[in-house]
């Protein structure tokens, strides 16, 4: 069976653009597999983030909104001291999956969500514990995944995959069956060119079978 391979962070606004994509291909390749891996955008860092990159940030989400119709909840630069970090919210990810499987996307729809929509702040821990709490795991179990050293190493791990695949940038999604692996995007791209895109590979899968 063949399983699409996607890199992203959950932080990355461009993948929270790319959910409708995502999203019609769950629906029109149901029994597909999916394999997250996270980009870690940014690493770990206590410092408030620069006037110039929160005016650039800024900037791309409105973009994106003119661009794709992506919904931005744009009173987040007002009600929170921004970090540049996306390291916490990649762990959160990852400490969810090991705890529970399946959760690790529930995880990355809770964060996506209380970012862009809720305007709250990922690069906190404690917004990720509650948000653990929110899926039903268990908030002391993750907090200690959350902080371990060997979730970092398994991010670092899962970043190190991602450039092997060739992803340079986030989201970056791959089909792979038989053991071979095929690009579909580097970048955004929207759902209709993706379907055209899965639909070519998976006809050359299945001639090839």
């Amino acid at each position: 069976m063949p399983r699409f391979i996607y890199v992203m962070d959950p932080m990355c606004s461009w993948c929270w653009a790319f959910n409708t994509s995502i999203s019609a291909l769950k629906h029109k390749y149901p029994h597909f597999n999916w394999t997250y891996l996270m980009g870690g955008l940014a690493p770990d860092s206590d410092e408030t983030m620069a006037e110039e990159m929160q005016l650039k940030l800024q900037s791309i989400w409105q973009h994106i909104e003119q661009a794709t119709g992506t919904t931005f909840n744009h009173d987040f630069w007002s009600a929170n001291t921004p970090r540049r970090s996306t390291y916490p919210a990649c762990r959160a990810v990852i400490a969810a999956e090991q705890l529970m499987p399946g959760a690790g996307e529930k995880m990355i729809t809770r964060i996506q969500e209380s970012y862009y929509l809720k305007a709250k702040n990922p690069s906190n821990d404690d917004l990720l514990i509650d948000l653990a709490q929110d899926i039903k795991l268990d908030k002391d179990l993750f907090r200690e995944k959350l902080r371990h050293p060997d979730t970092q190493l398994e991010l670092e791990q899962q970043i190190k995959q991602g450039y092997t695949l060739g992803a340079q940038g986030f989201p970056s999604l791959f089909i792979e069956s038989n053991g071979d692996i095929s690009a579909l995007s580097y970048g955004y791209c929207d759902k209709d060119t993706l379907e055209g895109r899965v639909e070519k590979a998976v006809t050359t899968i299945d001639s090839n079978d």
